[in-house]
């Protein structure tokens, strides 16, 4: 055993700044030892490292030991065992030669030296939220991962989401028992929304003796976990709370996607292809397709630029209108007059306030506390098919298919079974090494930590003047449906001189951002 109690964050913090030792600067950072604030490192040419909290950072002289990876044969053809201590990752990877390096997180991997032994590691693993393919991969990785490379034996499934702490039974978790879970779609542990009571669940978290805690769901699931990261901490518990980020929608900031987005996607061309084959088989057929994605447009989006059959793709972050010059209806019946069929996909969130004008809308929400909203896919089917009925020129025919909960509850695709993979094993290698308060996610195709506050600041937007939204401009031709008003217009071109050239919004609201002068920024990606 090492009885060395350095934190590996405070020892190595003079190292990042990525200069040779004679020129290296010393750098800042913000102390959390009272309180749970942002760690950052600042180094030269405008580096800025969004470091995630320590076990060190607020319990003193822990014991480390040799991370038992070095022994492990599967590891033993690897040249480099352990992620160098510098190791960090860029949140934009645009620059102009002139301006600052930038927005950086802590790279993901196993460290030379682990804060737990195996026999005292009691791992804990919650699903919460609304289903999403990958699910049980990630359960699956996560429980094989502790016991093949750091021979933890203790792990404990949380039934039911956050209220199965303090309200139900836990199951024991086995790689023979997860084995095959991953062939299946949901959640082998069941989920729920609500229920989140961070001093029962911490009550239960201490007495049950769990000290890794592994939280599966999306923004608000990973804002309870940032909730109990801090009561962790405020009671001063060696206990890792660790976020894996899931949402369908792909919502989630600073990440490149979520898990179950590509599956989504996939999926989503088996109903549009059906509503293309029932469009084009009738004289003026159409075909309307309701797509998830409540306040992001990503899947409707992906999905259409995939199918390259559809003809219209509406979505949250895109208002549209029906009647007038340039609306949907015009555009409607000059699509069929040009090729006697079209196909729309709808995202669920979009046109909510067309709906809410014509619907009495009720402001009720879920127990997660989202806004309920009206089924816009059976609403704009009926105002399409009344409309044309009103007309009496152009008989239609439309179909109208809903595959949104059949799309949520399919096993995960090969794509996504290897991230779901990447992103457990990454969890469990910083949990080890005794990292807290942090989720594991993709950033410009490498795993990092991520501090709980980046991910729940804001969601992921669609931006709608960036070139991906462009490009299924140009495949669909559609119009562009902005009015006369152009009341968004202003908003949208600040939005585009923040984005990354895939299609995500990357305005950086973070606090590391705020301390370096935006000057040195480059003014657009």
């Amino acid at each position: 055993m090492d009885s060395s109690s350095s934190s590996p964050n405070n020892n190595n913090h003079h190292k990042l700044g990525f200069q040779p030792a004679r020129s290296r600067s010393r750098l800042a950072m913000a102390s959390p030892a009272n309180t749970s604030e942002p760690k950052i490192v600042t180094g030269t040419a405008g580096y800025i490292l969004e470091d995630v909290p320590h076990f060190t950072d607020y319990i003193p002289n822990l014991p480390t030991y040799p991370n038992p990876l070095q022994d492990n044969p599967a590891y033993s053809v690897v040249k480099q065992y352990f992620v160098h201590v510098d190791d960090s990752v860029p949140q934009k990877v645009v620059v102009h030669k002139d301006g600052a390096r930038g927005v950086h997180f802590r790279r993901a991997g196993p460290r030379q030296k682990v804060y737990f032994e195996a026999d005292e590691v009691q791992a804990a693993i919650v699903t919460c939220g609304g289903l999403c393919p990958g699910l049980n991969t990630v359960i699956r990785e996560l429980v094989c991962g502790l016991h093949h490379m750091y021979g933890v034996k203790k792990v404990l499934g949380i039934n039911g989401g956050y209220r199965g702490f303090y309200a139900r039974n836990t199951i024991t978790l086995t790689p023979k028992s997860v084995n095959d879970i991953h062939k299946r779609g949901g959640t082998v542990l069941g989920t729920s929304r609500g229920g989140h009571d961070t001093k029962k669940i911490v009550d239960s978290i201490q007495d049950r003796g769990i000290n890794q805690v592994y939280i599966i769901g999306g923004d608000g699931t990973q804002k309870g976990a940032s909730a109990i990261f801090e009561e962790v901490r405020k009671r001063g518990l060696k206990v890792s709370v660790v976020g894996i980020p899931k949402t369908i929608d792909n919502d989630i900031p600073v990440i490149d996607k979520s898990f179950g987005f590509d599956t989504a996607v996939e999926e989503a061309q088996r109903a549009i292809n059906a509503a293309h084959v029932e469009a084009e088989s009738v004289e003026n057929g159409i075909g309307v397709v309701k797509l998830m994605g409540r306040n992001s447009g990503f899947i409707a989006m992906y999905a259409t630029l995939a199918s390259r059959d559809v003809d219209c793709c509406l979505i949250p972050e895109s208002p549209f209108y029906l009647e007038g010059p340039g609306g949907l209806y015009e555009y409607i019946e000059k699509r069929l007059k040009e090729n006697g069929h079209m196909v729309i996909v709808i995202a669920e969130g979009a046109g909510q306030e067309l709906v809410s004008e014509s619907v009495q809308s009720m402001s009720k929400q879920d127990a997660s506390g989202n806004k309920l909203f009206q089924d816009v896919g059976l609403w704009i089917s009926q105002k399409i098919r009344d409309h044309f009925a009103a007309q009496k020129t152009l008989p239609i025919t439309l179909k109208y298919i809903d595959p949104t909960y059949m799309i949520r509850a399919i096993p995960s695709n090969a794509s996504d079974n290897v991230y779901c993979t990447l992103l457990a094993q990454s969890a469990v290698h910083g949990a080890m090494a005794g990292y807290t308060g942090y989720t594991s996610g993709l950033v410009n195709g490498r795993q990092t930590y991520i501090p709980f506050y980046r991910i729940t600041e804001r969601q992921n937007h669609v931006v709608i003047t960036d070139r991906m939204w462009a490009r299924l401009l140009s495949s669909t031709n559609q119009p562009s449906f902005l009015d006369a008003k152009g009341d968004n217009e202003e908003k949208e071109e600040e939005e585009a001189l923040n984005q990354l050239p895939d299609g995500h919004c990357a305005k950086d609201t973070s606090l590391a951002s705020k301390e370096i002068n935006s000057s040195i920024y480059p003014t657009a990606c």
